[in-house]
């Protein structure tokens, strides 16, 4: 009889929903036994808008830019920065302070202008403590994390790091920050973008700094500022002819707008998009706010017109599944997600929105190989757990032992549980595979096999 994982799992998945549908945003730490870590977001909508804004950065820089690339960081804090692989990671925070994209343009532009000084590798040398190769694993092994049904803003990885570690290799000299500004500058003009944005940001943090205490600010701490840095700034913003509003400025707005909604409370999103105000932006924002109290007609009501203004959004109806499922309108979640889909046909959440929701409405045998179709195209691209939990799950409702077996023991794997992963992986030998799982079956155990003789090795 197949182990069934998944269903331990989603014990403590209902126990946390409780919780989930007020906060809609889950924060989970593990502790690697550091005193800081850090929480990754995964929201397609902010991903695509992060893209679209950095990728003309990276190549005026010359720099290759690949998709996930750019990390959201669950931190309301002002902070960016940028590690080895030139990824880039962004506090929630950042976005949604900034009033414009050219102020966020600004930021990344400036994050770019460290890769371009060789900074990050001088920093590395400097503090040899930083292993690459371990944040890249975690990034790659835990990018969607258990996203527990979490349709629009999921836990996407949890990394554990040292802090120490970090602080040096992100604790960058006067010189350095004053060698980022003048390639950010130059890196906006290449793109037609003014530095106005960078210097009103730049501004911005000068100011909370002032009043909140510079010590207690992490970016002050590892961007130091200057007023000889803010004045070359301001000369050049002086002297550009270009925008000083970027191309993506209406999804700029959005997305800072869905941000606030899930990250403060439901009154503070209601003072700053108040009813008065019938902006895209503030019905999106309110219409979260209404979800996160579970007034459901209100929330209802909003996604709804929000669809009726803008029926080729995806990201409306997203929201709307997600609400649908979490009040159990299972039918009406299924119907939204595939419509969410079906105008993103290439999009990874969606295919895993529309899957789980289809687990919990007694699929037929048509809905299930649909369902283990599309979570197998989902790993291709986007390896994460909680797409090898459902399809086992899946794969358990066909009757298919092997592979379901075979999907929980990748799912425990990634969950960092190697004995229950080789277990399950011995599970579904004994059900005689294809020969093409079975290669999958004993890459796996060999995997794990190098996994426990690392773990024996760092013992001595």
């Amino acid at each position: 009889m197949v182990e069934k994982a998944y269903q331990r799992i989603n014990c403590f998945l209902k126990k946390v929903k409780k919780l989930a549908c007020s906060l809609v945003l889950l924060s989970v730490f593990l502790n690697c036994g550091t005193a800081r870590a850090i929480s990754l977001i995964s929201d397609e909508e902010t991903e695509v808008f992060l893209h679209q804004t950095l990728r003309p950065v990276f190549q005026a820089a010359g720099v290759a830019f690949y998709p996930g690339q750019i990390y959201i960081v669950n931190d309301r804090t002002l902070n960016a920065f940028v590690t080895d692989g030139n990824r880039m990671f962004v506090n929630i925070g950042t976005i949604t302070a900034a009033d414009s994209q050219n102020e966020l343009s600004g930021v990344l532009a400036h994050e770019t202008g460290h890769i371009q000084g060789g900074h990050i590798v001088r920093h590395k040398i400097q503090a040899q403590e930083v292993q690459s190769v371990s944040l890249a694993s975690m990034l790659v092994g835990g990018r969607a994390g258990i996203a527990a049904g979490r349709a629009d803003l999921s836990i996407a990885a949890i990394l554990g790091s040292q802090s120490s570690a970090i602080n040096s290799m992100l604790t960058y000299q006067i010189s350095e920050e004053r060698s980022a500004d003048e390639a950010a500058v130059k890196l906006l003009k290449k793109i037609n973008q003014s530095p106005a944005g960078m210097l009103s940001f730049l501004e911005k943090i000068q100011q909370r700094n002032k009043m909140q205490g510079i010590a207690e600010r992490d970016y002050y701490r590892t961007h130091p500022l200057t007023d000889e840095r803010i004045s070359f700034v301001k000369k050049a913003a002086a002297e550009s002819p270009a925008p000083r509003q970027g191309p993506q400025e209406k999804e700029f707005l959005r997305i800072k707008a869905k941000l606030f909604a899930y990250t403060e409370e439901p009154e503070q999103t209601f003072l700053k998009y108040p009813l008065s105000d019938n902006s895209i932006p503030a019905r999106y924002a309110r219409a979260i706010a209404w979800f996160k109290q579970l007034k459901m007609k209100e929330a209802a009501d909003a996604v709804n017109s929000l669809i009726e203004d803008e029926p080729q959004n995806p990201y409306f109806y997203e929201l709307k599944g997600q609400m649908m499922l979490e009040t159990g309108k299972i039918s009406e979640a299924v119907g939204a997600y595939r419509q969410a889909l079906k105008l993103r046909p290439a999009s990874s959440l969606f295919k895993l929105n529309l899957s789980q929701a289809m687990l919990e409405n007694n699929p037929s045998a048509a809905e299930l190989k649909e369902i283990t179709q599309m979570l197998n195209q989902v790993l291709i691209y986007n390896p994460n757990s909680y797409a090898w939990l459902i399809l086992a799950r899946a794969y358990g409702m066909t009757g298919d032992m092997p592979n379901s077996n075979y999907a929980a023991a990748e799912f425990s794997l990634l969950s960092g549980d190697m004995k229950t992963a080789k277990r399950q992986a011995e599970n579904a030998l004994k059900y005689a595979p294809s020969p093409a799982l079975k290669i999958k079956i004993d890459d796996l155990l060999l995997r794990i096999k190098q996994l426990e003789k690392e773990g024996r090795a760092e013992e001595f």
